[in-house]
């Protein structure tokens, strides 16, 4: 059992010196969502704690990144917010895209399905209020109203 321990010991250890690639872009790879949806201040905010995170390229990564194999979960869980949403390459995506976004956005905020529980056990400052909440959501619908006069009618 010593030798089990051990060399799952040693495993561990040199696990460490590996890592999945890390989301490490920068704000200005968001400029061109905040400058097209113009969110107020506190929604600005609201994104940047509780959504780019995950939904853009850039990641603030906790101390616990450091941890083989956290650091592999967490990249999958990067990489999954990304395929779903991702700010940073917004203005690569059509009108009909943009708004089918924000309305996925909006159910998602609504419904409290977003932030995810996971992510907010360690970022408590993405517990969204209720005036928070409530405060995207509105933003959200006038982004969208926006985009519905740029669709084409069917």
């Amino acid at each position: 059992m010593k030798k089990v321990f051990l060399v799952l010991l040693v495993l561990f250890v040199i696990a460490q010196f590996f890592g999945p690639e890390r989301n490490e872009g920068n704000l200005q790879s968001v400029e061109p969502f905040v400058a097209e949806t113009n969110p107020p201040e506190d929604v600005k905010r609201i994104l940047e704690e509780t959504c780019y995170d995950c939904h853009s390229d850039v990641t603030r990564y906790p101390w616990y990144d450091k941890i083989t194999p956290v650091n592999y979960w967490l990249a999958s869980h990067v990489n999954d917010g990304k395929k779903h949403l991702n700010f940073s390459n917004w203005i690569d995506n059509s009108v009909k895209r943009k708004d089918h976004k924000f309305d996925e956005l909006i159910e998602m905020i609504e419904e409290k399905e977003m932030p995810l529980n996971s992510y907010t056990w360690t970022h408590t400052e993405a517990n969204l209020s209720d005036e928070q909440i409530q405060s995207v959501i509105e933003w959200a619908k006038i982004v969208r109203a926006g985009y519905a006069l740029q669709l084409p009618v069917e």
